[in-house]
């Protein structure tokens, strides 16, 4: 299975139950998932805030936990560093990104050695997709 870079806006569809959760499961089966190193953290954040809401209960929270650490142990971290900080400082000169969205992007680019051609960038977020699609990279929206 070939690998692809996942947004936290693709993954947290994996985990709760969303319109887009279908087409994020058969594409967990097309592309193996690297992710940045705040993945884990902003998909719990995306469960936390759906049970605060009330659009999940308890026990979905738990399934949705469960599920987010089935795919965990499942995928590739791209860990922090200056390399992947600088990046991320250039990119949000250059794109309308959140702090956030720039250090995934900035990761996707370490991962790739910042040769996006021909590599998938899945995601969710229309701003981050368009920033990915600007500097080369495959985009898949979910």
């Amino acid at each position: 299975m070939p690998p692809a870079f996942w947004d936290s806006s693709a993954l947290a569809p994996l985990c709760v139950r969303e319109p887009t959760t279908q087409k994020a499961r058969a594409l967990l089966r097309q592309y193996f998932p690297v992710v940045w190193w705040g993945s884990r953290v902003e998909i719990h954040s995306a469960i936390a805030r759906s049970l605060r809401n009330r659009s999940i209960d308890g026990a979905e929270a738990r399934r949705a936990t469960g599920a987010l650490e089935r795919i965990r142990a499942g995928w590739t971290v791209i860990l922090p560093g200056v390399s992947v900080l600088d990046l991320a400082c250039r990119l949000v000169d250059l794109y309308p990104l959140r702090a956030a969205d720039s250090l995934q992007l900035a990761a996707a680019l370490d991962w790739c050695q910042e040769r996006p051609a021909g590599r998938v960038f899945l995601c969710g977020d229309k701003r981050l997709s368009d920033a990915a699609k600007a500097v080369g990279f495959s985009v898949i929206e979910i």
